[in-house]
């Protein structure tokens, strides 16, 4: 029996992953570093500081910033990309997502987020659903980011169910990887990618029922 549904961002929730791919190809490109759609999809659920370091190695010049000179980067890109949100409206939540937290709460099933955004309270009063999550990760205050699982026991924690009692929704691999290990029921919205290690997978989540997912 389950008890508490995780889920990441962007991707499950909402797509803002074009305005992370403008804000990141603006960033590259003042850096004389060219990266296109195919390279982004390195990008998708790792954080700020490790999507930075990937377009960096990309353009082979990893060793040419310091850690503070790299922070600053990443923030320019922050910046930028909270500017693109501000249009963001309840229009903007995927297909199914509104119905599927009005049920998880007429069912009395906590949720929380498990996201490396850390603009994700933003993103979700822009949503107009901030209030129907019960916690959100705060990424800052983790030791890793996905694959690893720690991101989805603190979520768990955040809930107070163990792991193996929640349900994970992601849309990227390491996300999935890091649901699984830490047996967590991993439920994989497919966007660009099969999702081939999730249990159940779908394109959206009007496909899924809350009561049959609880009783995995």
């Amino acid at each position: 029996m389950k008890k508490g549904f995780v889920f990441d961002l962007d991707g499950v929730i909402t797509d803002t992953a074009n305005l992370h791919y403008i804000a990141w190809k603006d960033l590259a490109a003042m850096l004389d570093i060219e990266i296109d759609l195919v390279f982004n999809e390195k990008l998708k659920g790792i954080s700020r500081m490790d999507s930075l370091e990937k377009i960096l190695a990309h353009g082979g010049k990893e060793n040419d910033f310091s850690l503070a000179q790299k922070e600053t980067l990443a923030e320019e890109k922050n910046k930028h990309y909270v500017e693109l949100l501000q249009d963001l409206t309840p229009k903007d939540l995927l297909t199914g997502v509104k119905e599927f937290l009005d049920s998880a709460r007429s069912n009395q099933v906590p949720c929380v987020v498990a996201s490396a955004s850390k603009n994700a309270p933003f993103i979700l009063q822009k949503l107009e659903v901030y209030d129907m999550f019960d916690a959100i990760v705060d990424p800052s205050t983790l030791s890793k980011g996905k694959p690893d699982p720690e991101i989805f026991i603190r979520a768990a924690e955040a809930i107070h169910v163990s792991p193996e009692e929640a349900v994970g929704f992601e849309d990227a691999k390491a996300g999935i990887e890091g649901i699984k290990a830490c047996g967590m029921f991993a439920v994989g919205v497919e966007t660009t990618e099969p999702l081939e290690q999730a249990d159940l997978r779908v394109k959206h989540l009007n496909e899924l029922s809350v009561a049959d997912l609880l009783q995995k």
